[in-house]
């Protein structure tokens, strides 16, 4: 009898995390008026540019409560037993549809545990989650620590992100056309948050500049690390390969020892924002998030 970690594909794990720590990915989808994808088998440059050529915001969509059975029957059916870290259940029913599956294959398989957890964010700070049960799980921790681990990794981590521009969010409905015109006339660009309390995105601050926007975020960092301790940095990125690139080489300098990567975002949480939106996750050793 082992544990099974599993996650779904807005955390952007890479296949090399997935394969050593064993995590299982659910796909998401996206849907353009003339084709769909699973979120992990589409190119992103190409959906990114299908995004630009056509002008369009396509959909996103879970998985469904009996493809989530089937996926999660899979797991257990081999003698595994189940820790589940999802999206926000605020910004996709991912995690609700896992809920509604968890007492019909509880009902088959009585002997068999599964934890379903609301991460209550997305991107690498979802991904963070899932690797910390995932770690407990390889240092051959029992199914109540890695569940644990998976907890106190959600009082721990931040996630903060300025979009190039507001007209994604215009267009997906997230931001009133009047404040979209109003920042690009004005060069207002915006740094969003998760709120971990109620897993929304929302905003954090306005600044006058990208550069200024970006400042901000390190100034953030800088006062979580001075107060909490940083453990791990991820950048992100939205095709802005090059940016990103000079981000991880300044947090580098200023943060020497700390591990830092780059991972990019992919369709279901990068159609909301765009191309050219960066941002950064971290993971502070201690919190000063209310336990719950």
């Amino acid at each position: 009898m082992g544990i099974t970690i599993v996650s779904d594909t807005t955390s952007y794990l890479s296949p090399e995390l997935q394969q050593e720590f064993n995590i299982k990915l659910v796909p998401l989808s996206v849907h353009f008026p003339d084709e769909s994808f699973q979120e992990d088998q589409v190119d992103y440059d190409y959906f990114y540019n299908k995004i630009i050529k056509q002008n369009v915001i396509p959909t996103s969509s879970q998985p469904s409560s009996s493809e989530l059975k089937a996926f999660f029957k899979e797991i257990i059916a081999s003698g595994n037993d189940v820790i589940a870290v999802f999206i926000s259940s605020t910004m996709s029913g991912t995690y609700n549809n896992a809920m509604n599956m968890k007492a019909e294959l509880l009902s088959e398989f009585p002997n068999s545990k599964i934890e379903i957890i609301d991460s209550r964010t997305n991107c690498m700070a979802l991904g963070t989650i899932a690797l910390a049960a995932a770690k407990a799980v390889k240092a051959g921790m029992s199914f109540d620590w890695a569940l644990e681990a998976a907890y106190q990794a959600r009082d721990r981590v931040h996630f903060y992100f300025t979009p190039k521009t507001l007209e994604f969010l215009r267009k997906g409905g997230r931001i009133g056309t009047a404040s979209a015109l109003f920042g690009n006339v004005l060069n207002i660009n915006t740094i969003l948050s998760v709120d971990m309390d109620k897993g929304m995105t929302h905003l954090y601050a306005k600044t006058r500049g990208a550069a200024r926007a970006l400042n901000k975020i390190y100034e953030t960092l800088e006062n979580d690390y001075n107060k909490l301790g940083i453990k791990e940095i991820i950048i992100h990125h939205i095709s802005a390969e090059e940016q990103a690139a000079q981000i991880k080489d300044y947090l580098e300098g200023k943060y020497p020892g700390i591990p830092l990567d780059i991972c990019n975002i992919g369709p279901v949480i990068g159609l909301h924002v765009g191309p050219g939106t960066v941002g950064i996750v971290y993971y502070t050793i201690n919190t000063d998030h209310k336990i719950e």
